[in-house]
Parts: C-alpha cells; structure tokens; sequence
C-alpha cells in the first residue's frame, strides 16, 4: 500500500475528503518526525512506540577494495510495535 491508497482509505473511513485526509495524515507523520527527532518517544497504545536510538561506531569494511573504514555512531529512529499490532499481524 502506498501514501495514497492510504489516504484514500482513511478518507473513506473517517468521511472526510482525499485532501483533508492526507493533511492530517501529513500532519501526523510531521508531529513524529519532529517529537523523535528531539529524543522524545511517540507511544501509540496497541499500536507502537518510535523512539530513537544511538548507534554506536564500528569498524566496517570497504567490499570493494578490502580496507577496513571507520563507521561512525549515529542516531537512528525506531519502531516498536505494540502487543495489539503483533497479534493482528499474527
């Protein structure tokens, strides 16, 4: 499923129309975007919980030439599914 088959969806669902629907899912992505791009936790009961976590340094490995090369830590965002979405899936 793509963005618009999902606005597509939601704006069936909630009766609104394809642009209010993809403005408020815009919208929704933005808020946790820039919450976990802070360090602070979405949590979305049943749903899940994005965070963002510190990946450390490592040595890594040119494939091409063999060398090794310095990767160095960064910050990632993450997503933990909720217990309701790990049974549905299941």
């Amino acid at each position: 499923m793509n963005k618009a088959q999902l606005v597509e969806l939601v704006a069936e669902r909630t009766k609104t129309t394809r642009n209010q629907s993809e403005l408020i899912l815009d919208a929704a992505i933005e808020v946790i975007q820039s919450t976990v791009s802070k360090g602070q936790d979405v949590k979305l009961v049943g749903f899940g919980t994005f965070s963002r976590l510190l990946r450390k340094s490592r040595t890594g490995r040119n494939p091409k030439t063999g060398e090794s090369v310095k990767i160095p830590g960064m910050r990632v965002p993450r997503f933990k599914p909720g217990k309701e979405f790990k049974e549905t899936v299941k």
